[in-house]
């Protein structure tokens, strides 16, 4: 059963799309695979102390992306194969380096010396 261990909430967005966002990591990390089990709605309102109605939130747009399925009564199971980790990975590599390229660009840093920044602490 996947861990919610290391799961730390913050006020920087709504609490289901931090759950999303815990997941999707968990995926691209290699942590999360394939048939893994998801705690129960219940148990992981729990857990955190949310609503579960939160919960159910997170885990119906997961669902939608096709990340995790359920069954009505049924435990809910993590779903991928290797195209969905690739745009899983994709999607989190986009969100980092758009969020990074937009505060750059308020700080009036060009491209050049955003790569030279990057290579500078790449290592």
């Amino acid at each position: 059963m996947i861990s919610f261990e290391q799961f730390l909430m913050d006020d920087s967005s709504p609490i289901y799309l931090q759950i999303i966002g815990y997941i999707k990591s968990g995926i691209v990390a290699g942590t999360i695979r394939d048939g893994d089990e998801m705690p129960s709605r219940r148990m992981l309102s729990a857990l955190l102390g949310v609503n579960p109605n939160t919960i159910q939130k997170a885990y119906a747009l997961l669902e939608e992306e096709g990340i995790i399925h359920s069954r009505s009564g049924a435990k809910s199971f993590v779903v991928l194969d290797g195209e969905k980790i690739e745009a899983v990975r994709e999607e989190m590599l986009k969100h980092t380096v758009l969020a990074a390229v937009n505060s750059m660009k308020q700080m009036g840093v060009s491209k050049t010396e955003a790569l030279a920044l990057i290579g500078k602490y790449w290592s």
